[in-house]
Order: structure tokens, then sequence, then C-alpha cells
């Protein structure tokens, strides 16, 4: 690829105490591309994107955004520069319904100092209705969608909000087959859009049908990053378990 990547992360550490998480991780992502990102629980993987979105500020190494080095020490920063972050949990207000959730924190207000609810309710059906022009009711509370219902509502709000960069941590975690197609089938719509997305997953179906490439994370450090059309699920897993990297011909 000649463009110019919208991540590159180079020589990331990250340290809490006596314990060394990441170990000089390199990272990137280009524009409409899906970077699956895999490792055991505890391997690094989180932390290292977490360096990203600004959860977990590194303590070595660059970011660099479109090119351009960049201090990322806070979500607030992290969002400055169009990344947002979708977590397993949702991070969703279960008694608000989709608009009150896609702008929560940054309501839409009228003239009179008082929430435009009419506004917020017409800009979130139309971002959602992009999405999932089949999900029409957006003014029930969270807690009665559908878990597919669901992410449709915390990837709008990620996107409404002119995300360029996305972090998907086990976006299909408990959801029915259904939902996980659903899902899957979104992001291949921010994909066309031009959006770049690291997708953190422990399934390795999920990484095979949505990825461009595949990086392996092994105790904190990159095992290897290779595209995904070029590797077998075997290799894959021979990167998790064993740290080796596929044997090329």
């Amino acid at each position: 690829m000649n463009q110019t990547p919208l991540v590159e992360m180079i020589n990331i550490h990250k340290r809490f105490g006596g314990i060394h998480a990441v170990k000089g991780v390199n990272l990137d992502l280009y524009p409409g591309e899906v970077v699956g990102v895999l490792g055991h629980n505890g391997a690094g993987k989180t932390v290292t994107i977490k360096a990203l979105s600004g959860a977990i500020p590194c303590d070595e190494g660059e970011i660099r955004i479109n090119g351009e080095k960049v201090s990322i020490r806070s979500p607030r920063d992290a969002r400055k520069y169009g990344i947002e972050t979708i977590y397993q949990t949702l991070a969703l207000a279960d008694n608000l319904n989709a608009p009150e959730n896609l702008f929560l924190g940054r309501e839409i207000m009228t003239a009179y100092g008082t929430l435009n609810d009419r506004a917020m309710e017409n800009e979130a059906r139309k971002v959602i209705d992009r999405l999932n022009p089949n999900f029409k009711n957006i003014t029930d509370a969270v807690k009665n969608m559908s878990g597919g219902q669901r992410q449709s509502v915390a990837i709008a709000r990620a996107i409404y909000f002119n995300a360029k960069i996305l972090i998907m941590d086990e976006p299909t975690a408990a959801l029915g087959p259904q939902e996980t197609a659903m899902v899957a089938k979104l992001i291949k719509q921010l994909k066309s859009e031009g959006i770049g997305i690291f997708l953190i997953s422990h399934d390795l179906h999920d990484v095979f049908d949505l990825s461009d490439r595949v990086a392996v994370i092994k105790n904190g450090r990159l095992i290897g990053t290779r595209r995904t059309c070029e590797v077998t699920k075997e290799e894959v897993l021979g990167m998790i378990i064993m740290g080796r990297l596929p044997e090329t011909a």
C-alpha cells in the first residue's frame, strides 16, 4: 500500500509496576481496512489498543495519525483525531433510548437552552438508517433492544461524530448467528466508507471473515502481521499458541 496509513503505532511499550505488559509493538492501519488483533487473555493486545484509545497512555513509543506524530493521553485526545472505541460492554445507558445514547454528553440544544429532542431523534434516525434500515424502534429504551440493535447504536454514536478510526472490542461476543451476521454487514459497510477498523477478537472465524490483515500479540510482543488471505487458521493458531511465524514457501 503506497498511501499514508491512518494509524501507525511504533515501538509501543507499557509497564504496570514490575510487569512489562507491552514490549515494542508496531501496528498500522489503512483507510477502509480491517486489522484483526488476536492473542490470549493477558497477551497485551487490549493494552496496546487502549494506548490508541487514550484509556491507557503508553510509556514509550510513537503514535502517528495520517503521518503526523500525535500525543494521546486521554479518550478526549483520541476523539480529536477521529478515533472512537466500541467496547464489548458497549457503554450504553440502558434506561435511555437510541437518540439519548447517541448524543449523551454531546446533546443538541435549542436556542432557549433546552434539549432539542426532535433534532436528536431526526439525526439518530438518519445515521441508524444508514447502518441498519430495518431498525425502527429507536425510541425504545436500550435495555429492550436486541444485541444487534445495541451494537448499531454504539456504532452509530461513533460514526456520527466523524470517526475515521474505529476500535471494536469483541463486537460479536454474546450475539446469536443472525445478529453476528448483521454486525459483520455493518463492519463491511464502514470499510466501504473508508473507515479503518482495529478488530479485537478471540473468534478466529470472525477475524478471517472480516479482516484484511491479522496481527498476533503474545507475551506483550508482536509475533507478526500477515494478510488474512495468505495464512490459514491453523497457522494463525500456531502464532497465538506457540508464538511462531508460519513458514514461508
